[in-house]
């Protein structure tokens, strides 16, 4: 290391130290002091590499919130997740051995329960290393037992940080975050494993549930995301890593029985956002693998496929996140394993440019390239990687090159895995962006000898969407498949308004658009009615204020059977649907709620018990795929359900009334 490239990182660790107020210790002078290269004829030193400028420790307003595809800030400008993985705090033992034994751990590093090098660099040094990379953001993995472990770290685990001496690793976990936010980066919170060791096979750590209840995982979480409340740039909350297979058992995307992930990432985050921290982005994972990997046999990565048939919709609207890993050696339909559990798969380095672009765009960014849909939203790939000096493979390098250009033409949010290794003489666990040695001598991806370089630079200098985004209609898919389904707030202040039934709502400030004659399915939005619609807090009164439950024909008008033969569930004046229940396929009442701007008298029947019936430029998308559905125009609003329960008729919704939103 140049004395040069030592003055640029000292100042930058000074900022750093000044901004987090964190104690760290002195640098190992002695180990770092090596001889001046000589200069060349501009008087710069020979072969120390231009580092990019910092970025500016207060260029964002927090919290972060969402808007279509993209997110944003507090101000509504787009914020672009820049991000990395400081790995260690979920555990880097890899299940056999001793976990203080550096061999029985990942590559040899030993995290000792805490994020990775602060035995061998000041915390401070560390981060300023972050934003040299041109990072503004760090997603940070913890495992629930770290959460309650009660055991001092190592003082060997922190020699380069002696303030930590006597910490336990949720204490150290705390001092990371705290320096992290002080240097103005983001944070994202990932519980990344059960237990606390290597992520990620089959190991225990497979699902949310795997070593402990969904129970215990929801209060950790709940005790994480209140943790850090009143820390604004802790952004998120990363529900989950890599669900996937066990031995047994497949994880699914909404049978609704306790391997469903669908079902319990969406429990989780309307939780988290309504009793713990309403600030976070709620970060869902597609489902990582299932099946065995045995060619002839099923098996896969279905990553975000299934949520263009079944989407998250939360009690916060503009809060969700989607998310998928990407490597090299894995594939649509391959483990990454090598020998037991490898199959003729192609993995996706095996791809032409081509291929796997289109591979990528089925797998998790139809999410995002896809607009007005209810599943639209960020789509933030918070893994990928690639082997550094040590890989000389043509493939890897080609699928990492081809993967970063996606990244930058898509531009997409990322985060790459992981930040922090270890190596000596320049070799070791070459992934990592960043590396120390047992003297604290830094290696990294700017050094001038990492093949990644250039990728990378391009990467996090090129340009995207930046400025304010402008508010899209949203749209929200209700789907009470096996119980309740109420995005609102609101009404989840309200006593049972149909005790026995399933009940569904829309998030507070929409209406309901649309329904499934069969399968229950719904679709919100706010299109053409944004203010002060019902629920919204600039209407909003005392809980249970403008609403009514209606299960009958009290509100038909006189001569004006819009439904005829049909049972008519109908609003008062001055009310939209923003809501309904059903017993088994059949209609049971409507939910109406007051608006807050006049609405239109006239109106239009649209059947949709037969085909279906939706206007062709209307938003949305399939909000229940193979089923028939009806929705109004995105400038009407759904004044009434009609159903039947004649011979041969289940009482499922067959029409709906539609009316427009502006009285002539």
């Amino acid at each position: 290391m140049s004395v040069k490239r030592s003055f640029v990182r000292t100042a930058l660790a000074a900022a750093v130290l000044g901004l987090a107020g964190v104690p760290v210790a002195a640098p190992h002078a002695v180990a770092r002091a090596e001889a001046e290269p000589p200069a060349d004829a501009s008087g710069r030193t020979a072969h120390a590499p231009q580092l990019p400028a910092a970025a500016p420790a207060q260029d964002w307003a927090p919290p972060l919130s969402t808007r279509g595809r993209y997110i944003v800030d507090a101000r509504g400008e787009r914020f672009k997740l820049k991000s990395g993985n400081w790995h260690g705090a979920s555990g880097t033992w890899t299940g056999s051995g001793s976990p203080d034994d550096p061999a029985d751990n990942h590559a040899g590093e030993k995290s000792g329960r805490m994020p990775l090098g602060l035995d061998r660099a000041p915390m401070s040094e560390i981060i300023a290393g972050f934003r040299e990379l041109g990072l503004n953001s760090v997603r940070l993995p913890f495992s629930n037992e770290m959460i309650h472990d009660e055991r001092p770290v190592a003082d060997a685990s922190v020699a380069a940080n002696p303030a930590l001496k006597g910490k336990t690793p949720l204490q150290v976990y705390d001092a990371a975050v705290e320096a992290l936010t002080g240097a103005g980066l983001a944070v994202i919170l990932n519980n990344h494993t059960n237990t606390t060791r290597w992520c990620c096979g089959v190991d225990g750590n497979e699902r949310w549930n795997s070593s402990q209840s969904t129970e215990k995982w929801e209060s950790d979480w709940l005790f994480m995301a209140g943790r850090y409340r009143d820390n604004p740039r802790v952004v998120g909350a990363d529900l989950y890593n890599e669900v996937r297979r066990s031995v047994l058992d497949d994880p699914n995307w909404g049978l609704g029985d306790r391997h469903d992930w669908f079902a319990a990432s969406q429990r989780l985050a309307d939780r988290i956002l309504q009793e713990a921290n309403p600030g976070l982005l709620m970060i869902i994972e597609g489902i990582n693998w299932t099946g065995l990997p045995v060619d002839g046999l099923p098996h896969g990565r279905p990553t975000l496929e299934p949520v263009q048939r079944l989407s998250h919709t939360l009690v916060r609207s503009g809060k969700l996140v989607y998310s998928a890993h990407f490597y090299g050696y894995t594939g649509p339909n391959h483990s990454g394993a090598t020998g037991i559990g490898e199959t003729s798969d192609p993995r996706y380095r095996d791809f032409t440019r081509s291929e796997l672009y289109d591979v990528l765009r089925r797998q998790a960014f139809h999410v995002a390239s896809q607009q007005d849909r209810h599943f639209t939203a960020p789509v933030w790939i918070s893994e990928f990687g690639v082997g550094g000096r040590e890989e000389t493979g043509a493939k890897e390098r080609a699928w990492f090159g081809n993967f970063t250009d996606f990244l930058i033409e898509s531009d997409a949010d990322f985060a790459y895995w992981p930040l922090v290794g270890w190596h000596e003489d320049r070799k070791g666990n070459g992934w990592a962006l960043l590396h120390w040695d047992s003297e604290g001598r830094r290696m990294g991806v700017y050094d001038g000898d990492d093949w990644r370089e250039d990728a990378w630079r391009r990467l996090v200098e090129a340009p995207g969407r930046t400025g304010e985004v402008a508010r899209p209609d949203r749209w929200s898919m209700l789907s009470p498949d096996h119980g309740d389904f109420v995005a609102s707030l609101r009404m989840r202040g309200v006593p049972d308004w149909d005790r026995g039934a399933r009940k569904a709502a829309c998030p507070d400030g929409q209406r309901l658009a649309g329904l499934s004659h069969s399968g229950n399915r719904g679709l919100c939005t706010d299109a053409g009615a944004r203010g002060p619609v019902a629920g919204s807090p600039a209407r909003s009164g005392p809980a249970g204020d403008a609403y009514e439950v209606v299960r009958d024909e009290r509100h038909v008008e006189p001569g004006n059977d819009w439904a005829y033969g049909h049972t008519k569930l109908q609003c008062p004046p001055g009310q939209f649907l923003t809501g309904y229940s059903v017993r088994g396929a059949a209609v049971s009442a409507a939910l109406c709620s007051e608006a807050g701007q006049s609405l239109g008298a006239d109106g239009r029947t649209v059947w949709f018990d037969r085909s279906d019936s939706r206007p062709p430029d209307a938003g949305g998308g399939d909000f229940a795929y193979g089923h028939h559905k009806g929705q109004c125009a995105d400038d009407e609003y759904a004044a009434g359900i009609a159903h039947t329960r004649r011979a041969g008729s289940s009482g499922a919704p067959g029409a709906l009334l539609c009316r427009k939103l502006d009285r002539p």
